[in-house]
């Protein structure tokens, strides 16, 4: 652990209780995780559990078609894994790294245990439950009736709220894997978002100029994830 990392980077760890911080600790292992690898595949047992600091990771469906989609994101605000706790020892999701960066992991069955003696760890995952529930049932809303410009913008949304300022590595490649629709389309939709000056896009650098203008597009699906991940985080115990 260097003193440029800390767990309590993470917000969950941070609003623990001292006491179960302290035991906690000892477990945590810093690791650094470069972008598109998988940390979790379909059917494979779950062996660590994974508090971001800058990482995000997405859970994404892969059909036999080969088509892909992401149901869900999560960042320094969550922890990935949490199926584990919840009773099964495998999902049946990928997780792959979106955006590279640090994470403290923990063995599975260490942080199942402290999970199982109730407390203020317990509360904050079964709250983080809750918000990720809601998170996926707006992205399934956005996939069935939303446009693609709209879904975009909760995207980079969801990814900014993760982030430090307003620049994104990505390519339009990516967002489609993510997005499960055709590149040539996420092009489309990057190029109407750069006319009306909410973005600026240039070689897998993409820069937020006007977060209002996408917050507006995204709508009701950005402002209701939002608020439900901020009851979160005002958790104290």
């Amino acid at each position: 652990m260097t003193l440029s990392h800390s767990p309590k980077q993470n917000r969950i760890l941070a609003a623990l209780p001292a006491a179960d911080y302290a035991r906690l600790l000892p477990d945590l292992e810093l690791v650094n995780i470069p972008v598109g690898e998988g940390i979790y595949e379909p059917d494979i047992r779950i062996i660590h559990l994974y508090f971001s600091i800058d990482c995000i990771i997405a859970r994404l469906y892969e059909l036999e078609s080969g088509v892909s989609a992401k149901t869900s994101l999560t960042g320094n605000e969550g922890m990935v894994g949490i199926s584990y706790l919840l009773g099964s020892e495998s999902t049946a999701a990928r997780a792959v790294v979106l955006s590279g960066g640090n994470d403290f992991r923990i063995k599975a069955p260490l942080l199942k245990k402290e999970f199982e003696g109730g407390g203020d760890l317990q509360r904050l995952l079964l709250r983080l439950t809750q918000a990720l529930i809601i998170q996926t049932e707006q992205i399934a809303i956005g996939n069935r009736h939303h446009t693609i410009e709209r879904r975009l913008c909760h995207f980079l949304l969801m990814i900014l709220d993760r982030l430090s300022g307003n620049e994104l590595h990505i390519t339009h490649e990516q967002v489609s894997i993510f997005l499960g629709v055709r590149r040539e389309s996420i092009t489309m939709a990057a190029q109407k978002l750069e006319i009306t000056g909410a973005i600026q896009y240039r070689r897998d650098h993409l820069t937020i100029v006007n977060r209002q203008e996408l917050e507006e597009i995204a709508g009701e699906n950005y402002t209701v994830v939002s608020k439900e991940y901020e009851c979160l985080l005002e958790y104290r115990s």
